[in-house]
């Protein structure tokens, strides 16, 4: 059994191979050039209290 050794005191060498084995794979794909799909990153934009406050003549 390995002895639990602190991220802080890790040699650069182990460091490296531990952020390697964390880091995500994209399966290929290029996150710096994916664009959003019209309408998909927007924010809903309604009206928080419509007809609450009753327009006077």
């Amino acid at each position: 059994m390995k002895n639990f050794v602190p991220y802080e005191k890790m040699s650069k060498k182990q460091r490296r191979a531990v952020d390697r084995q964390r880091r995500g794979d994209w399966n290929g794909l290029c996150p710096v050039t994916r664009v959003v799909q019209s309408g998909q990153g927007k924010l809903p934009r309604k009206c928080k209290h419509k007809g609450r406050f009753p327009e006077t003549d």
